[in-house]
């Protein structure tokens, strides 16, 4: 009998394919069990807190109205709280549950102290996954309005500009009193908490802080009895009303330098701001030590805005002096002069120009009347030594525009490239202002200047500052300013007008705001000035533009005289380019680092 030779079987790569089919349909129907299993168990969970809700909901609902309070928290009362919760297992899993409760007061209820009803906000967590459900009730009395014991406190948290912060974090604290108070509430909409029903007491210490932004806080009178801002005093049936004033951090970093700008390292650097907790007590005070780089970053105890780098942590705004702590160098000169003004929400780069210790030495420090540092001012030296040199700052400096438009380059001082037609220039007192028609100011007008020329590549600019600073309308009447850079002197083609954060969209609204550093290591600088008016019989006023810069390492408004003899010198300023009136200043008496502040006038 002869075999079937033509039988067949599988070859190995249908095998292999019904394989794979048939991992792919056990892979699709593990997923499924496992998504189908995870939602069981999802649902299980979500039912249990459920019910774990309504049941300990009831439990606050079934309070006598003056009792609906927890065991550490303001109203007081037997509920717990999140630092002693109460803890308890159900189907194997293990939960805390604890209630938040707060005296809150109808916005519609003039009396501003009336506890009209009491929320009552519950939070069942999963401490095997960690997430905690929060679920939230109200409780109101009888009566429908109370009272009740204790005073009020108000609390109000606003920034710089007097605007509302709303989201900001309130802690109220009292730990002299039983039960102690530890509470923290949120600022509303209005930047306001109002806490209802707090025992009487003068111990109550307040922080207001928020994520990105500076802390504000009262003090002890035991440890700052002359501090402005006090703990607060809490009275029976009366109102408290607390401010505090916090706003978006901000970045500085200070550079220890040589005079041809190389970087210094292991260079001690005290940084004091100018707010004060009590007379003669700095809020920010702190030393520092430079980097390899000569960077120093003063950092925050707060938590950095988005807007800082990476590297360095955040301060308040405030201005900030540093001062060497070491005897090895003595400061030069720096850039900005002598002290930086950080506002909210920016960066500033702070320049400390280094050289040998001497034993006397002189820095002069020139500066306009509007506290501009003056570039090309001599400073003669006479007495016991003799000496002369010139100050290198690094300011543009416009206060003079009759010369009217079609100026390309910054070559006549008088000049500038454009305006709109909406600008005047020559009325007396000099300043631009608004063109006027038939006794009225045209609503808007827009400037252009000519293009300035730095000298270098390796510029940094630092501030942009006008005067004056404040108009005297500010509500009718506004100057806002954008900043353009080039690499190249590309005449009047293309050029990108911008704000402080970069972008076309933004405007310098504020004299003294730092300069976006997108336009450092650009050679070529230009303003464009913005004035407006919302009342026709009104104009605002612009008398001078000032673009603070550093280029390479120059020290603006400054001369340093090391090496000195001591005893008594005469010192001779003048600035004859723009008319200044010299000044002679005589028996200055030199011994050890002696600071001398000029002031020319025109």
């Amino acid at each position: 009998m002869k075999k079937n030779l033509k039988q067949k079987g599988f070859t190995i790569i249908e095998v292999v394919v019904s394989i794979g089919i048939f991992a792919v349909l056990a892979m699709s129907a593990y997923g499924l069990y496992t998504t189908i299993f995870n939602a069981i168990i999802y649902y299980r969970g979500q039912a249990t807190v459920s019910a774990l809700a309504g049941q300990y909901l009831e439990v606050a609902r079934n309070l006598p109205y003056s009792e609906v309070g927890t065991e550490n928290g303001n109203p007081h009362g037997p509920l717990p709280d999140s630092p002693s919760p109460l803890n308890l297992t159900f189907n194997g899993i293990n939960y805390q549950v604890y209630y938040v409760v707060n005296a809150l007061h109808d916005v519609a209820d003039i009396n501003i102290g009336v506890q009209d009803y009491k929320q009552v906000k519950l939070y069942v967590k999963n401490m095997s996954t960690g997430k905690a459900n929060s679920f939230v009730t109200t409780v109101a009395p009888i009566s429908l309005a109370s009272m009740g014991s204790g005073g009020v406190l108000s609390v109000q948290v606003i920034n710089k500009a007097w605007q509302p912060v709303p989201g900001a974090v309130v802690n109220i604290i009292n730990t002299d009193i039983t039960p102690n108070i530890n509470l923290t509430r949120t600022s509303g909409d209005d930047g306001k908490w109002i806490e209802i029903g707090l025992p009487p007491d003068s111990n109550y210490h307040i922080i207001a802080t928020k994520n990105g932004y500076s802390a504000d806080q009262t003090y002890s009178a035991d440890q700052y009895p002359s501090a402005p801002n006090l703990d607060a005093i809490v009275l029976q049936g009366q109102v408290t009303q607390t401010t505090f004033i916090i706003d978006r951090l901000s970045n500085l970093v200070f550079y220890a330098l040589d005079q041809t700008c190389q970087p210094i390292s292991d260079v001690e650097v005290n940084t004091q701001g100018a707010k004060t907790i009590s007379p003669g007590v700095p809020k920010f005070d702190e030393t520092y030590t430079s980097g390899a780089s000569g960077a120093i970053s003063p950092e925050s105890t707060s938590s950095c805005s988005s807007s800082c780098g990476a590297d360095s942590c955040c301060l308040e705004w405030d201005t900030y002096t540093p001062a060497l702590t070491g005897s090895t160098y003595m400061v030069y000169g720096t850039s900005p002069v002598q002290s930086v003004n950080l506002l909210p929400d920016s960066s500033q780069n702070f320049n400390l120009i280094l050289g040998p210790n001497t034993t006397n030495s002189l820095l002069t420090v020139v500066k306009d009347v509007s506290g501009n540092p003056i570039e090309g001012a001599t400073v003669e030296l006479a007495g016991p030594d003799i000496g002369s040199a010139v100050t290198g700052g690094s300011v543009w400096y416009q206060d003079d525009w009759t010369g009217g438009e079609g100026q390309s380059n910054f070559e006549d001082t008088s000049k500038y490239y454009e305006d709109d037609g909406n600008i005047d220039t020559d009325e007396i007192p000099y300043a631009l202002r608004l063109l006027e028609f038939d006794g009225s100011y045209v609503p808007s007008g827009t400037l252009v200047s000519s293009i300035f020329d730095t000298g270098t590549d390796e510029t940094s600019y630092t501030s942009l500052n006008w005067r004056p600073d404040t108009q005297l309308n500010p509500e009718e009447t506004i100057i806002k300013f954008q900043i353009a850079t080039s690499a190249t002197n590309n005449g009047d083609e293309t050029w990108n007008f911008a704000g402080p954060d970069g972008s076309g969209n933004s405007f310098y609204t504020v004299s003294g705001a730092a300069i976006s550093s997108d336009n450092n290591g650009k050679q070529y600088v230009r303003y464009k000035a913005f004035l407006s008016t919302t009342d026709p019989e009104k104009t605002p006023e612009l008398s001078s533009v000032s673009v603070n810069y550093v280029s390479g390492c120059p020290t603006p408004g400054q001369v340093m005289f090391p090496g000195l003899t001591s005893g008594n010198h005469t010192v001779t300023v003048s600035y004859d380019e723009q008319g200044y009136q010299p000044q002679t200043f005589e028996n200055v008496s030199i011994g050890g680092y002696f600071i001398l502040q000029v002031t020319l006038s025109q």
